[in-house]
């Protein structure tokens, strides 16, 4: 099995928060969906129009089997959302760039944890300038819309976190947001890539 290795830091402590931290390995499944791809050999002679149609159809064909994997992994409910931008409430200003090793959704199985982290100099409710929730996966629901948008949604309920989250796949790529929303709302913007990690194996 190919896999990618990804360092995610997590600060956790009892409940939400957290001033340790640790580093954990993440295996990034890249296998999740199995499909053979063949690629014919390029025409000696191509206009510049073939090329774009040709390097077009490859995108788009990429672009699927990250659809796939993703897709399948939240039906699984083994996966990670890397969050790259944050909204914070309704109408909050995003934050752009943000490091994605520190800011994420994971879910395993019935075991979940959401994570941000501002990195604005303050050290908020896990030392990271955010917050940490870890809890139970409860309620856990899967729809497909019909242009393909995949929606998760569930509860993480724990001892200190009750928290409703939703996430939209969108169709043809990878990328998704999750709103989190626990009387205020938090929008994490990034990718959602399959993941089980050592003790789900």
């Amino acid at each position: 099995m190919k896999k990618v290795l990804l360092a995610i830091t997590i600060g956790l402590a009892a409940g939400l928060c957290a001033t340790a931290q640790t580093n954990n390995e993440v295996d990034i499944e890249t296998n999740e969906v199995e499909l053979q791809m063949i690629t014919p050999a390029e025409p000696v002679q191509e206009t510049e129009q073939q090329i774009k149609e040709r390097e077009k159809k490859l995108r788009e064909l990429n672009d699927d089997v990250a659809y796939a994997k993703a897709a399948n992994s939240l039906r699984r409910g083994y996966f990670v959302l890397i969050a790259d931008d944050i909204q914070i409430g309704n109408n909050g200003y995003r934050h752009y760039g943000l490091n994605n090793q520190t800011n994420f959704i994971v879910v395993q199985a019935t075991d979940g944890i959401v994570q941000f982290a501002l990195n604005t100099g303050g050290s908020g409710a896990n030392g990271l300038g955010g917050w940490t929730g870890k809890g139970s996966v409860r309620d856990k629901r899967i729809t497909v819309a019909d242009n393909g948008d995949v929606y998760c949604q569930f509860n993480l309920v724990g001892p200190k976190v009750n928290t409703f989250v939703h996430i939209t796949l969108y169709h043809n790529t990878k990328r998704a947001v999750a709103t989190i929303s626990d009387g205020g709302s938090i929008t994490m913007y990034g990718e959602i890539l399959p993941y089980r990690d050592n003790k789900h194996r």
